[in-house]
């Protein structure tokens, strides 16, 4: 393995990882990077867990979205349980999943019909309730060697502060948005019933209590209607 192209690849995505606009552009460099990078990546997709409900994102390949569907299912997997933290360091590499394998013989089973001869997986981070593991995929056995996974470890790390940091963006904007959103329903309640500011902002926060709905989205209706009616 040539290292130092390696190295300059990385170097590379790295920057094209922190350029991305959203989370979603963040999530699909990941993947898409995955597969060019690492050696014998036929697949690759992002597995988050939140309340033991699986979701994939920026697969690559349909086959990645079946597989974690199939662990979700199952609540078993080499997947699964890298997102769980289970495996040591958050790090796991199967190098041939058409042997038998007592760890996950439903799981394994099935694998192998969906095509897949050899995995890894890699754990991006863990928020609260909710858990995210870069997982790789290969058609053949054997096709992940100790190189692979150090390029695979590699690429994960640069991917989870390049994720943290895309999340974190992509909340500060929402909260923006938010904020835009509930100043303009209160300058509407102002002008509509002669309020001051502190009692508009009070008169919003008491529908949100009384409707038991969150206060940007009785802003985001007051904005859109006009009114404070339901």
């Amino acid at each position: 393995m040539d290292w130092e192209d390696i190295a300059r690849r990385m170097a590379s995505m790295a920057r094209d990882l922190l350029a991305q606009d959203s989370v979603e552009a963040t999530l699909e460099r990941i993947t898409d990077s995955a597969v060019e990078i690492v050696e014998g990546c036929d697949a690759a997709g992002i597995l988050v867990l939140h309340d033991n409900r699986t979701r994939t994102l920026a697969p690559t390949d349909a086959g990645v979205v079946l597989s974690d569907e199939l662990q979700g299912r199952l609540g078993e997997g080499p997947c699964f349980e890298a997102a769980h933290g289970g495996s040591e360091g958050g790090v796991f590499r199967i190098e041939d999943l058409t042997a038998c394998h007592d760890r996950w013989p439903a799981f394994t089973t099935e694998a192998r019909e969906l095509g897949i001869g050899s995995m890894m997986g890699f754990l991006l981070y863990t928020e609260q309730d909710e858990l995210g593991a870069l997982n790789l995929y290969a058609k053949r056995p054997a096709a992940f060697t100790a190189d692979s996974e150090t390029v695979g470890w590699l690429l994960a790390s640069h991917a989870a502060v390049a994720l943290s940091s895309a999340r974190h963006a992509d909340q500060l904007h929402q909260a923006l948005d938010t904020r835009h959103t509930i100043g303009e329903a209160m300058g509407i309640v102002m002008e509509r019933h002669r309020l001051s500011e502190d009692d508009a902002f009070t008169a919003l926060r008491r529908l949100s209590q009384e409707r038991n709905v969150k206060l940007r989205d009785i802003a985001r209706h007051v904005c859109e209607t006009g009114g404070t009616d339901a």
